[in-house]
């Protein structure tokens, strides 16, 4: 089973022809928050897809509660500035934006911070009733960290955007 070579994630393949890959975040526990464990095994679901020649699309997915709630902040505040910059962190986070096979975010819950910049760098987001998304790293001092300040100034525009980014304030589907 694919799933089995995953901890964070639950991986396989779905449709009528078995042609459509399924990725779907899994860490209840922390609302699917973006470690490093997790973002390393996506990077390796998404290679996996995009080289079998049978999948034809990508959906990435979490729960009803959270698609993802953001960075792992715990695993974040340990790390200094010097450690962030010098060791390349956040480095593989842009793994989807490049896969060249479409993928969909289908968005129910939150998508907060770096589960928004996430989902924005999917090709499509398919937001359920209760999917909120927003850019709270304000709240902590801080900017979002992987593009989301670009991405979501092409999304929503710049008004919006700059709203979102300097109140940390959420919006709905």
């Amino acid at each position: 089973r694919a799933g089995a070579a995953f901890r964070y994630l639950l991986v396989q393949k779905t449709g009528a022809q078995m042609n459509v890959g399924l990725i779907q975040l899994n860490r209840p526990q922390a609302l699917n928050a973006l470690c490093e464990g997790l973002m390393a095994e996506l990077g390796r679901a998404l290679e996996a897809m995009e080289s079998d020649p049978n999948v034809g699309a990508i959906i990435l997915t979490g729960s009803q509660k959270a698609f993802a709630a953001g960075a792992d902040i715990k695993e974040m505040q340990k790390k200094t500035f010097q450690e962030c910059y010098g060791g390349g962190f956040l480095a593989g986070w842009d793994k989807v934006s490049r896969v060249r096979k479409p993928i969909i975010a289908a968005v129910n819950g939150y998508a907060l911070g770096g589960g928004c910049e996430l989902a924005m760098m999917c090709d499509i987001i398919y937001a359920g009733e209760k999917a909120q998304f927003g850019q709270p790293e304000i709240l902590l001092g801080t900017i979002p960290g992987a593009g989301g300040t670009q991405r979501l100034t092409r999304a929503v525009g710049k008004s919006l955007a700059m709203e979102m980014v300097l109140t940390g304030d959420q919006i709905s589907a």
